[in-house]
């Protein structure tokens, strides 16, 4: 993946080498993130979709599945490229795990909210709402993850 992104990289004009370089980490979390996005989105839309009529559950089994899959493709994704954390031992590994998760749930709980709020209660429309309610998450996961997931050892 490392060969991918330099190759990528190799060719844009030196101007934009240099931004990249000077910016990287928030590039790839941007490139990472946009893909934990997909995933996200995709999954959801997969299960509104294959789910018949609008029970009041269908929000909340959507969410927690793409929740799922969103955040273990972020795990491993942000932990290698984005903030590349080195786990020594087995304990730190875990650690760091169920310090992204723990920040990861927060951020569910967040977007269970947001879709109780505007889809449930409201009744706005459920994909405007997946859409809006990404941008918060992403801003707030990459918070997070840079505060207190993979912040660097002192």
């Amino acid at each position: 993946m490392e060969k991918l992104i330099k190759a990528v990289v190799g060719i844009l004009p030196k101007p934009l080498q240099k931004i990249y370089y000077k910016y990287e980490e928030k590039w790839l979390y941007l490139v990472f993130g946009v893909l934990t996005t997909v995933v996200s989105i995709v999954t959801k839309l997969v299960i509104f979709y294959l789910v018949p009529g609008r029970p009041i559950w269908e929000n909340t089994f959507g969410v927690i599945v793409s929740w799922i899959f969103a955040v273990t493709f972020a795990f491993f994704t942000n932990k290698e490229y984005v903030f590349k954390n080195k786990t020594e031992t087995k304990e730190e590994f875990i650690k760091v795990f169920i310090s992204f998760y723990s920040a990861r749930a927060a951020t569910l709980l967040m977007e269970e909210l947001i879709f109780l709020i505007f889809c449930d209660w409201i009744g706005m429309n459920q994909t405007l709402i997946t859409f809006l309610a990404q941008v918060l998450i992403f801003i707030a996961n990459y918070v997070l993850s840079k505060l207190f997931v993979f912040r660097k050892k002192k």
